[in-house]
Protein backbone atom coordinates (compact mmCIF):
# COMPACT_ATOMS: atom_id res chain seq x y z
CA UNK A 1 0.00 0.00 0.00
CA UNK A 2 1.87 3.08 -1.25
CA UNK A 3 1.15 6.29 0.62
CA UNK A 4 2.24 9.90 0.53
CA UNK A 5 5.20 9.74 2.93
CA UNK A 6 6.47 6.22 2.12
CA UNK A 7 7.44 7.27 -1.40
CA UNK A 8 10.01 9.65 0.10
CA UNK A 9 11.89 6.86 1.90
CA UNK A 10 14.69 5.09 0.05
CA UNK A 11 14.34 1.33 -0.36
CA UNK A 12 16.31 -0.69 2.17
CA UNK A 13 17.62 -3.15 -0.40
CA UNK A 14 18.76 -0.40 -2.77
CA UNK A 15 20.38 2.15 -0.46
CA UNK A 16 20.39 1.13 3.20
CA UNK A 17 22.39 4.18 4.25
CA UNK A 18 19.92 6.62 2.69
CA UNK A 19 17.00 4.58 4.01
CA UNK A 20 18.43 5.01 7.52
CA UNK A 21 18.92 8.76 7.10
CA UNK A 22 15.41 9.13 5.70
CA UNK A 23 13.96 7.31 8.71
CA UNK A 24 15.73 9.34 11.41
CA UNK A 25 14.79 12.65 9.79
CA UNK A 26 11.29 11.97 8.42
CA UNK A 27 10.13 10.13 11.53
CA UNK A 28 11.08 13.19 13.56
CA UNK A 29 13.89 11.66 15.62
CA UNK A 30 16.71 14.11 14.88
CA UNK A 31 17.72 17.15 12.89
CA UNK A 32 21.18 18.31 11.87
CA UNK A 33 22.79 21.11 13.87
CA UNK A 34 24.83 24.00 12.42
CA UNK A 35 28.03 22.30 13.68
CA UNK A 36 29.04 19.28 11.60
CA UNK A 37 28.73 15.99 13.46
CA UNK A 38 26.38 17.28 16.16
CA UNK A 39 22.74 16.22 16.16
CA UNK A 40 19.61 17.78 17.59
CA UNK A 41 17.54 15.04 19.19
CA UNK A 42 13.91 16.01 18.67
CA UNK A 43 11.21 15.23 21.25
CA UNK A 44 10.11 11.93 19.68
CA UNK A 45 13.68 10.67 19.49
CA UNK A 46 14.44 11.88 23.00
CA UNK A 47 11.38 10.08 24.37
CA UNK A 48 12.84 6.82 23.09
CA UNK A 49 16.09 7.61 24.93
CA UNK A 50 14.14 8.53 28.08
CA UNK A 51 12.37 5.16 28.05
CA UNK A 52 15.70 3.35 27.64
CA UNK A 53 17.20 5.51 30.37
CA UNK A 54 14.35 4.80 32.81
CA UNK A 55 14.58 1.05 32.31
CA UNK A 56 18.36 0.92 32.57
CA UNK A 57 18.49 3.30 35.53
CA UNK A 58 16.00 1.08 37.37
CA UNK A 59 18.24 -1.95 36.75
CA UNK A 60 21.31 -0.06 37.98
CA UNK A 61 19.61 1.02 41.20
CA UNK A 62 18.26 -2.47 41.84
CA UNK A 63 21.88 -3.67 41.89
CA UNK A 64 23.03 -1.01 44.36
CA UNK A 65 24.41 1.65 42.00
CA UNK A 66 23.85 5.36 42.57
CA UNK A 67 23.98 8.26 40.13
CA UNK A 68 26.43 11.16 40.35
CA UNK A 69 27.77 13.78 37.96
CA UNK A 70 31.36 14.71 37.11
CA UNK A 71 32.78 17.74 35.23
CA UNK A 72 32.70 18.06 31.45
CA UNK A 73 36.24 19.51 31.27
CA UNK A 74 39.38 17.58 32.20
CA UNK A 75 42.88 19.13 32.60
CA UNK A 76 45.40 17.85 30.07
CA UNK A 77 47.84 16.87 32.83
CA UNK A 78 45.20 14.64 34.39
CA UNK A 79 44.45 12.97 31.09
CA UNK A 80 48.14 12.25 30.45
CA UNK A 81 48.67 10.23 33.63
CA UNK A 82 47.47 6.98 32.01
CA UNK A 83 49.52 6.79 28.77
CA UNK A 84 47.74 3.99 26.91
CA UNK A 85 44.34 5.47 27.71
CA UNK A 86 45.20 8.93 26.41
CA UNK A 87 46.87 7.51 23.28
CA UNK A 88 43.69 5.58 22.51
CA UNK A 89 41.57 8.74 22.59
CA UNK A 90 44.05 11.39 21.41
CA UNK A 91 42.81 11.58 17.79
CA UNK A 92 39.24 12.23 18.97
CA UNK A 93 39.81 14.73 21.77
CA UNK A 94 38.38 18.24 21.53
CA UNK A 95 40.27 20.93 23.48
CA UNK A 96 39.26 24.14 25.21
CA UNK A 97 42.15 26.60 24.97
CA UNK A 98 40.55 29.93 25.92
CA UNK A 99 38.27 31.21 28.67
CA UNK A 100 36.63 34.28 27.20
CA UNK A 101 39.48 36.28 25.63
CA UNK A 102 42.22 34.81 27.83
CA UNK A 103 44.35 31.84 26.86
CA UNK A 104 44.25 29.13 29.50
CA UNK A 105 47.48 28.13 31.24
CA UNK A 106 46.58 24.49 30.63
CA UNK A 107 44.41 23.01 27.93
CA UNK A 108 41.16 21.38 29.03
CA UNK A 109 39.78 18.42 27.12
CA UNK A 110 36.05 17.99 26.65
CA UNK A 111 35.46 14.52 28.08
CA UNK A 112 35.60 11.69 25.56
CA UNK A 113 35.05 9.42 28.59
CA UNK A 114 35.45 10.06 32.31
CA UNK A 115 37.86 7.50 33.77
CA UNK A 116 40.54 10.10 34.48
CA UNK A 117 38.44 12.68 36.32
CA UNK A 118 36.49 10.02 38.21
CA UNK A 119 39.65 8.14 39.28
CA UNK A 120 41.07 11.47 40.52
CA UNK A 121 38.01 12.03 42.68
CA UNK A 122 37.96 8.46 43.95
CA UNK A 123 41.54 8.97 45.19
CA UNK A 124 40.14 11.70 47.48
CA UNK A 125 37.11 9.73 48.63
CA UNK A 126 38.41 6.21 49.29
CA UNK A 127 40.56 5.86 52.44
CA UNK A 128 39.45 2.57 54.00
CA UNK A 129 38.08 -0.82 52.98
CA UNK A 130 34.88 0.43 54.63
CA UNK A 131 34.51 2.88 51.71
CA UNK A 132 34.28 -0.02 49.25
CA UNK A 133 32.69 -0.96 46.99
CA UNK A 134 32.10 2.32 45.17
CA UNK A 135 29.20 1.81 42.77
CA UNK A 136 28.59 5.01 40.79
CA UNK A 137 26.99 5.72 37.42
CA UNK A 138 26.58 9.00 35.59
CA UNK A 139 24.24 10.01 32.76
CA UNK A 140 26.11 12.51 30.62
CA UNK A 141 27.20 13.71 27.20
CA UNK A 142 30.65 13.13 25.73
CA UNK A 143 32.51 14.52 22.73
CA UNK A 144 34.68 12.54 20.33
CA UNK A 145 35.78 14.37 17.20
CA UNK A 146 34.65 11.89 14.56
CA UNK A 147 35.66 12.23 10.90
CA UNK A 148 32.57 10.50 9.53
CA UNK A 149 29.26 10.90 11.34
CA UNK A 150 25.76 9.50 11.14
CA UNK A 151 22.87 10.32 13.52
CA UNK A 152 22.85 8.10 16.62
CA UNK A 153 25.45 5.69 15.24
CA UNK A 154 28.53 7.90 15.27
CA UNK A 155 28.22 11.56 16.23
CA UNK A 156 30.74 14.02 17.61
CA UNK A 157 28.60 14.53 20.70
CA UNK A 158 26.38 11.79 22.07
CA UNK A 159 24.48 10.91 25.22
CA UNK A 160 25.32 7.90 27.33
CA UNK A 161 25.73 6.49 30.78
CA UNK A 162 29.08 5.42 32.17
CA UNK A 163 29.45 3.36 35.32
CA UNK A 164 32.68 3.41 37.35
CA UNK A 165 33.17 1.10 40.30
CA UNK A 166 35.90 0.19 42.80
CA UNK A 167 36.24 -3.14 44.64
CA UNK A 168 38.44 -4.76 47.25
CA UNK A 169 39.31 -7.81 45.15
CA UNK A 170 39.87 -8.62 41.51
CA UNK A 171 37.19 -11.34 41.76
CA UNK A 172 34.59 -8.81 42.93
CA UNK A 173 35.54 -6.42 40.14
CA UNK A 174 35.33 -9.13 37.48
CA UNK A 175 31.95 -10.26 38.84
CA UNK A 176 30.76 -6.65 38.54
CA UNK A 177 32.06 -6.41 34.97
CA UNK A 178 30.12 -9.49 33.85
CA UNK A 179 27.03 -8.58 35.88
CA UNK A 180 26.74 -5.24 34.09
CA UNK A 181 27.25 -6.87 30.69
CA UNK A 182 24.37 -9.21 31.50
CA UNK A 183 22.19 -6.22 32.44
CA UNK A 184 22.88 -4.69 29.03
CA UNK A 185 22.08 -7.98 27.29
CA UNK A 186 18.81 -8.23 29.20
CA UNK A 187 17.87 -4.67 28.24
CA UNK A 188 18.55 -5.29 24.55
CA UNK A 189 16.80 -8.62 24.32
CA UNK A 190 13.81 -8.11 26.62
CA UNK A 191 13.20 -4.35 26.22
CA UNK A 192 14.52 -3.47 22.76
CA UNK A 193 13.78 -6.89 21.19
CA UNK A 194 17.33 -7.09 19.79
CA UNK A 195 19.19 -10.42 20.12
CA UNK A 196 22.83 -10.02 21.12
CA UNK A 197 26.00 -12.08 21.37
CA UNK A 198 27.94 -11.75 24.62
CA UNK A 199 31.69 -12.10 24.46
CA UNK A 200 35.15 -10.67 25.01
CA UNK A 201 36.97 -8.26 22.73
CA UNK A 202 40.36 -9.15 21.27
CA UNK A 203 43.38 -7.21 22.54
CA UNK A 204 43.27 -5.14 19.36
CA UNK A 205 39.63 -4.15 19.87
CA UNK A 206 39.54 -3.71 23.66
CA UNK A 207 39.09 -0.35 25.38
CA UNK A 208 42.27 1.71 25.76
CA UNK A 209 43.73 1.01 29.19
CA UNK A 210 41.52 -1.97 30.06
CA UNK A 211 42.78 -5.43 30.92
CA UNK A 212 39.61 -7.01 29.53
CA UNK A 213 36.72 -5.59 27.50
CA UNK A 214 33.45 -7.47 27.22
CA UNK A 215 30.78 -6.61 24.68
CA UNK A 216 27.30 -7.32 23.41
CA UNK A 217 27.18 -7.41 19.61
CA UNK A 218 23.99 -7.12 17.57
CA UNK A 219 23.49 -7.80 13.87
CA UNK A 220 21.63 -5.16 11.90
CA UNK A 221 19.18 -5.88 9.10
CA UNK A 222 21.83 -5.25 6.44
CA UNK A 223 24.29 -7.75 7.93
CA UNK A 224 26.61 -5.28 9.64
CA UNK A 225 27.39 -5.61 13.35
CA UNK A 226 26.76 -2.98 16.00
CA UNK A 227 28.79 -2.88 19.21
CA UNK A 228 25.86 -2.16 21.48
CA UNK A 229 27.37 -1.85 24.97
CA UNK A 230 30.68 -2.64 26.64
CA UNK A 231 31.91 -3.50 30.13
CA UNK A 232 35.59 -3.18 31.07
CA UNK A 233 37.74 -4.75 33.75
CA UNK A 234 40.68 -2.45 34.59
CA UNK A 235 42.32 -4.48 37.32
CA UNK A 236 44.30 -2.04 39.51
CA UNK A 237 45.94 -0.23 36.61
CA UNK A 238 43.98 3.05 36.78
CA UNK A 239 43.92 2.93 40.59
CA UNK A 240 47.73 2.80 40.69
CA UNK A 241 48.09 5.49 38.02
CA UNK A 242 45.77 7.85 39.90
CA UNK A 243 47.06 6.92 43.35
CA UNK A 244 43.84 5.44 44.75
CA UNK A 245 44.93 3.79 48.01
CA UNK A 246 43.14 2.67 51.13
CA UNK A 247 43.76 0.92 54.42
CA UNK A 248 42.84 -2.74 54.03
CA UNK A 249 41.26 -5.11 56.52
CA UNK A 250 44.77 -6.10 57.63
CA UNK A 251 45.64 -2.42 58.27
CA UNK A 252 48.05 -2.47 55.31
CA UNK A 253 47.91 -0.09 52.36
CA UNK A 254 46.00 -1.56 49.42
CA UNK A 255 44.91 -0.61 45.90
CA UNK A 256 41.33 -1.26 44.72
CA UNK A 257 40.24 -2.95 41.50
CA UNK A 258 38.21 -0.99 39.01
CA UNK A 259 35.50 -1.43 36.36
CA UNK A 260 33.88 0.81 33.78
CA UNK A 261 30.83 0.14 31.61
CA UNK A 262 28.65 2.13 29.23
CA UNK A 263 25.86 2.32 26.68
CA UNK A 264 24.82 5.27 24.51
CA UNK A 265 22.20 6.76 22.19
CA UNK A 266 23.76 4.46 19.57
CA UNK A 267 21.18 1.98 20.87
CA UNK A 268 18.47 4.00 19.09
CA UNK A 269 20.32 3.48 15.82
CA UNK A 270 20.32 -0.22 16.65
CA UNK A 271 16.53 -0.21 17.10
CA UNK A 272 16.05 1.49 13.74
CA UNK A 273 18.38 -0.82 11.79
CA UNK A 274 17.20 -4.03 13.47
CA UNK A 275 13.45 -3.52 13.19
CA UNK A 276 12.72 -0.82 10.60
CA UNK A 277 11.22 -1.57 7.19
CA UNK A 278 10.10 0.06 3.95
CA UNK A 279 7.34 1.96 5.74
CA UNK A 280 9.62 3.48 8.37
CA UNK A 281 10.33 2.90 12.03
CA UNK A 282 9.11 -0.20 13.82
CA UNK A 283 9.32 0.23 17.58
CA UNK A 284 9.09 -2.54 20.19
CA UNK A 285 6.12 -1.73 22.45
CA UNK A 286 8.21 -1.54 25.64
CA UNK A 287 10.35 1.32 24.31
CA UNK A 288 7.81 3.06 22.04
CA UNK A 289 6.90 6.61 23.18
CA UNK A 290 3.40 5.98 21.81
CA UNK A 291 2.24 2.37 22.10
CA UNK A 292 -1.24 2.96 20.69
CA UNK A 293 -2.54 5.62 18.30
CA UNK A 294 -6.22 6.25 17.61
CA UNK A 295 -7.04 7.37 14.07
CA UNK A 296 -10.66 8.49 13.58
CA UNK A 297 -12.41 8.14 10.23
CA UNK A 298 -15.03 10.72 9.26
CA UNK A 299 -14.18 12.62 12.41
CA UNK A 300 -16.39 15.51 11.32
CA UNK A 301 -19.47 13.37 11.87
CA UNK A 302 -21.41 13.58 15.09
CA UNK A 303 -20.14 11.44 17.95
CA UNK A 304 -16.85 10.29 16.39
CA UNK A 305 -14.45 12.58 18.26
CA UNK A 306 -16.41 12.08 21.47
CA UNK A 307 -15.95 8.30 21.17
CA UNK A 308 -12.26 8.74 20.35
CA UNK A 309 -11.73 10.88 23.44
CA UNK A 310 -13.66 8.39 25.56
CA UNK A 311 -11.39 5.57 24.34
CA UNK A 312 -8.25 7.59 24.97
CA UNK A 313 -9.27 8.45 28.53
CA UNK A 314 -10.27 4.85 29.25
CA UNK A 315 -6.98 3.41 27.98
CA UNK A 316 -4.44 6.06 29.01
CA UNK A 317 -3.83 4.59 32.46
CA UNK A 318 -2.81 1.28 30.93
CA UNK A 319 -0.99 2.30 27.74
CA UNK A 320 0.98 5.20 26.28
CA UNK A 321 -1.79 6.32 23.95
CA UNK A 322 -2.57 9.33 21.75
CA UNK A 323 -5.34 10.28 19.35
CA UNK A 324 -4.52 11.86 15.99
CA UNK A 325 -7.39 14.31 15.57
CA UNK A 326 -5.60 16.77 13.28
CA UNK A 327 -8.33 18.06 10.98
CA UNK A 328 -5.99 19.15 8.20
CA UNK A 329 -4.87 15.59 7.36
CA UNK A 330 -6.75 12.64 5.86
CA UNK A 331 -7.12 9.34 7.75
CA UNK A 332 -4.85 7.74 5.14
CA UNK A 333 -2.09 10.24 5.86
CA UNK A 334 -2.47 9.74 9.60
CA UNK A 335 -2.24 5.95 9.24
CA UNK A 336 0.85 6.34 7.11
CA UNK A 337 2.36 8.75 9.63
CA UNK A 338 1.76 6.31 12.48
CA UNK A 339 3.59 3.61 10.52
CA UNK A 340 6.48 5.94 9.72
CA UNK A 341 6.84 6.64 13.44
CA UNK A 342 6.74 2.92 14.24
CA UNK A 343 3.75 3.03 16.61
CA UNK A 344 3.06 -0.63 17.48
CA UNK A 345 -0.77 -0.60 17.50
CA UNK A 346 -3.29 1.57 15.68
CA UNK A 347 -7.00 1.83 16.47
CA UNK A 348 -9.13 2.81 13.48
CA UNK A 349 -12.68 3.86 14.23
CA UNK A 350 -15.50 5.58 12.36
CA UNK A 351 -19.28 6.03 12.54
CA UNK A 352 -20.14 2.49 11.32
CA UNK A 353 -17.68 0.94 13.78
CA UNK A 354 -19.20 2.91 16.64
CA UNK A 355 -22.69 1.73 15.66
CA UNK A 356 -21.50 -1.90 15.85
CA UNK A 357 -19.53 -1.34 19.06
CA UNK A 358 -16.29 -2.26 17.33
CA UNK A 359 -13.03 -0.85 16.04
CA UNK A 360 -10.17 -2.05 13.83
CA UNK A 361 -6.80 -2.94 15.39
CA UNK A 362 -3.71 -2.72 13.17
CA UNK A 363 -0.36 -4.17 14.27
CA UNK A 364 2.75 -2.48 12.89
CA UNK A 365 5.01 -5.55 12.92
CA UNK A 366 2.94 -7.74 10.57
CA UNK A 367 0.48 -5.22 9.04
CA UNK A 368 -2.43 -7.42 10.15
CA UNK A 369 -5.86 -5.95 10.90
CA UNK A 370 -8.77 -7.36 12.88
CA UNK A 371 -12.14 -6.19 14.18
CA UNK A 372 -12.37 -6.03 17.95
CA UNK A 373 -15.26 -5.37 20.30
CA UNK A 374 -14.90 -2.10 22.19
CA UNK A 375 -15.94 -3.93 25.34
CA UNK A 376 -12.84 -6.15 25.12
CA UNK A 377 -10.46 -3.57 23.65
CA UNK A 378 -8.13 -3.19 26.65
CA UNK A 379 -7.48 -6.93 26.92
CA UNK A 380 -6.95 -7.23 23.17
CA UNK A 381 -4.42 -4.40 23.11
CA UNK A 382 -2.54 -5.80 26.09
CA UNK A 383 -2.29 -9.22 24.46
CA UNK A 384 -1.35 -7.68 21.13
CA UNK A 385 1.49 -5.56 22.56
CA UNK A 386 2.95 -8.60 24.31
CA UNK A 387 2.77 -10.59 21.08
CA UNK A 388 4.35 -7.79 19.03
CA UNK A 389 7.25 -7.48 21.49
CA UNK A 390 7.91 -11.21 21.30
CA UNK A 391 7.46 -11.41 17.54
CA UNK A 392 9.85 -8.53 16.85
CA UNK A 393 12.57 -10.30 18.85
CA UNK A 394 11.96 -13.54 16.95
CA UNK A 395 12.04 -11.74 13.59
CA UNK A 396 15.35 -10.10 14.47
CA UNK A 397 16.73 -13.43 15.66
CA UNK A 398 15.67 -15.10 12.42
CA UNK A 399 17.41 -12.39 10.41
CA UNK A 400 20.60 -12.96 12.42
CA UNK A 401 20.37 -16.72 11.89
CA UNK A 402 19.90 -16.26 8.14
CA UNK A 403 22.90 -13.95 7.96
CA UNK A 404 25.27 -16.03 10.10
CA UNK A 405 27.73 -18.33 8.34
CA UNK A 406 30.67 -20.56 9.20
CA UNK A 407 34.00 -20.17 7.38
CA UNK A 408 37.14 -22.26 7.75
CA UNK A 409 39.51 -20.16 5.64
CA UNK A 410 40.16 -16.58 4.61
CA UNK A 411 39.06 -17.44 1.08
CA UNK A 412 35.71 -18.66 2.42
CA UNK A 413 35.35 -15.47 4.45
CA UNK A 414 36.01 -13.38 1.35
CA UNK A 415 33.55 -15.43 -0.71
CA UNK A 416 30.77 -15.01 1.85
CA UNK A 417 31.35 -11.27 2.20
CA UNK A 418 31.45 -10.83 -1.58
CA UNK A 419 27.85 -12.09 -1.73
CA UNK A 420 26.37 -10.37 1.32
CA UNK A 421 27.29 -8.65 4.55
CA UNK A 422 27.15 -11.30 7.23
CA UNK A 423 28.13 -12.44 10.67
CA UNK A 424 30.82 -15.09 10.25
CA UNK A 425 32.04 -17.67 12.76
CA UNK A 426 35.56 -18.91 12.33
CA UNK A 427 38.46 -20.35 14.31
CA UNK A 428 41.30 -18.04 15.34
CA UNK A 429 44.82 -18.59 16.60
CA UNK A 430 44.80 -15.39 18.67
CA UNK A 431 47.62 -13.64 16.77
CA UNK A 432 47.38 -9.92 16.05
CA UNK A 433 48.92 -10.45 12.59
CA UNK A 434 45.92 -12.53 11.50
CA UNK A 435 43.50 -9.95 12.89
CA UNK A 436 45.26 -7.13 11.02
CA UNK A 437 45.27 -9.16 7.81
CA UNK A 438 41.54 -9.83 8.14
CA UNK A 439 40.72 -6.12 8.35
CA UNK A 440 43.14 -5.19 5.58
CA UNK A 441 41.80 -7.76 3.11
CA UNK A 442 38.07 -7.76 3.97
CA UNK A 443 37.31 -4.60 6.03
CA UNK A 444 35.77 -6.96 8.60
CA UNK A 445 36.90 -7.09 12.22
CA UNK A 446 36.69 -9.61 15.03
CA UNK A 447 33.59 -8.56 16.91
CA UNK A 448 34.09 -10.84 19.91
CA UNK A 449 35.19 -14.15 21.32
CA UNK A 450 31.76 -15.47 22.40
CA UNK A 451 31.15 -16.82 25.88
CA UNK A 452 29.39 -19.85 24.43
CA UNK A 453 32.23 -20.92 22.14
CA UNK A 454 31.44 -23.58 19.59
CA UNK A 455 34.44 -25.35 18.09
CA UNK A 456 34.64 -24.66 14.36
CA UNK A 457 38.02 -26.15 13.45
CA UNK A 458 41.38 -27.14 14.88
CA UNK A 459 43.28 -24.62 12.78
CA UNK A 460 42.91 -20.85 12.45
CA UNK A 461 40.63 -19.70 9.64
CA UNK A 462 43.09 -16.90 8.86
CA UNK A 463 46.33 -18.90 8.88
CA UNK A 464 47.49 -22.50 9.44
CA UNK A 465 48.31 -22.22 13.14
CA UNK A 466 46.47 -24.04 15.92
CA UNK A 467 43.16 -22.37 16.75
CA UNK A 468 42.66 -21.17 20.32
CA UNK A 469 39.22 -19.61 20.00
CA UNK A 470 36.06 -19.36 17.99
CA UNK A 471 35.32 -15.77 16.99
CA UNK A 472 32.55 -13.79 15.33
CA UNK A 473 33.64 -11.36 12.65
CA UNK A 474 31.73 -8.86 10.56
CA UNK A 475 31.87 -5.41 9.06
CA UNK A 476 30.72 -2.91 11.66
CA UNK A 477 29.03 0.41 12.22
Amino acid sequence: MEKEVVKDIARMDEDFSKWYTDIVTKAGLVDYSPVKGFMVIKPYGYEIWENIQKELDKKFKETGHKNAYFPLLIPESMLNIEKEHVEGFAPEVAWVTHGGEEKLEERLCIRPTSETIIATMYAKWVKSYRDLPVLINQWANVVRWEKTTRPFLRTTEFLWQEGHTLHETSEEAMDETIKMLNIYAELFEEFLAIPVIKGEKSNKEKFAGAENTFTIEALMHDGKALQSATSHYFGDRFAKAYNIKYQGRDSKEATPFQTSWGMSTRSIGGIIMTHGDERGLKLPPKVAPIQVIIVPFAQHKEGVLEEVDKLRITLKNKFRIEADIRDSYTPGYKCNDSELKGIPVRIEIGPKDIEKGECILFRRDTYEKKSVSLDNLENEIERLLEDIQKNMFEMAKENRTNKTHVAKSLDEIKEILSKEQSLIKTAWCGDRECEDRLKEETSATIRCIPFDEEKIADTCGLCSKTANNTVYLAKQY
